[in-house]
């Protein structure tokens, strides 16, 4: 269908969905008779678009000054709660995929960060933690990755600030069910 013909053919009358309950706004809006995505008003575009800014302003930053991006830094913070895990429960926790987590555990063990041994109960698992180099590490990037939640932050009234918190651990939730 050309460009042309979309602007004439109009969408079914129930293709726009009703504003959700408790939604302030719609997701959508119409364009040339075609329903398309308001991304002044969709939620995923909003945290999709600050996470990409968020992610490619850290990766640069920490390859900068440590070399390592953003997967490995997520790694780091991950064993320094939670030492002596595995790559699963890394991926569990922050949402990473396999193959990025084993790429990230790979790099900072090369790196001498982390020590490691093959969990008793299935040797094929290996259960990770930072050593003292790795602490170090995690010492210095944290420091700067509060400075950069302050400045994403600043501004933000803190009974908002609140409330969106609330609202995200909802979504953090509600994702698994996607």
């Amino acid at each position: 269908m050309t460009p042309t013909e979309r602007q004439t053919k109009a969408p079914p009358a129930d293709a726009r969905a009703p504003c959700p309950q408790g939604r302030i706004s719609e997701s959508t809006t119409t364009r040339d008779g075609v329903e398309i995505l308001d991304i002044t008003n969709y939620v995923p575009f909003f945290l999709s678009s600050i996470n990409n800014a968020l992610s490619r302003g850290a990766s640069n930053l920490y390859r900068e000054r440590f070399g390592i991006g953003i997967s490995e830094w997520r790694t780091v913070s991950m064993l320094a709660i939670e030492p002596g895990i595995t790559a699963a429960r890394i991926c569990e926790v922050i949402n990473l995929d396999k193959a990025a987590a084993s790429r990230a555990l790979a790099t900072l063990d090369e790196l001498g960060y982390l020590d490691s041994v093959s969990s008793e109960k299935d040797p094929r698992k290996r259960l990770w933690w930072l050593n003292e180099k790795g602490y170090e590490l995690h010492a210095k990037i944290i420091r700067i990755a509060l400075r950069r939640e302050e400045t994403l932050i600043e501004g933000a009234d803190p009974d908002d600030l609140e409330a969106a918190i609330r609202v995200m651990r909802l979504m953090m939730k509600n994702v698994r069910k996607l």
